[in-house]
């Protein structure tokens, strides 16, 4: 093995991420609980959809890296917004072709970026959409609401100790 090669295989094995207190990441999976579990709850005493898939990535990056930017309120609701408004508008436009939700990720990655409302787990929005067949109420229920009440508790819990900034100003 060259030298190159060594040093390509560390680069692929350094964490970026930085170091937090063990007390900060309990922390983080005990707020990404209790937000998916308040939230389904609640949708289960009104009898309404508030969850779908990517909240739960959602919650990895509010509650572990609060004070990133794809973190930040507008990008959380934002980026569902504006995921799931492509999902649906090709799903109801469109004849359904194999790379149809191939193009509606790729065209709702192109509009966060754009936007400057960047959130990946918003980039699997559309292929919800086109596995669940879901029509215009979704945008609102559960997508709307789901990620408004998801940084509203986000918000509340990130106030516990060990307090987190959130959001950043």
């Amino acid at each position: 093995m060259n030298n190159h090669s060594a040093i390509s295989i560390k680069r692929l094995f350094h964490r970026q991420q930085p170091r937090q207190s063990l007390t900060k990441n309990i922390k983080s999976g005990i707020g990404g609980l209790f937000c998916i579990a308040s939230i389904a709850w609640f949708g289960f005493i009104t009898d309404s959809l508030l969850l779908m898939a990517p909240f739960g990535a959602s919650c990895v990056l509010i509650f572990s890296l609060p004070n990133s930017p794809l973190s930040q309120p507008v990008n959380v609701i934002g980026g569902h917004l504006i995921s799931t408004f492509i999902g649906i508008l090709m799903f109801q436009l469109l004849p359904f072709e194999w790379w149809i939700p191939a193009l509606a990720v790729g065209l709702s990655i192109s509009l966060m970026a754009i936007f400057r409302l960047t959130h990946p787990p918003a980039g699997a929005d559309p292929l919800v959409v086109f596995m669940g067949g879901f029509g215009w109420d979704y945008l609102i229920f559960p997508v709307v609401t789901g990620s408004v009440l998801i940084t509203i508790i986000a918000w509340l819990f990130h106030k516990l100790p060990p307090v987190s900034e959130y959001p950043i100003e």
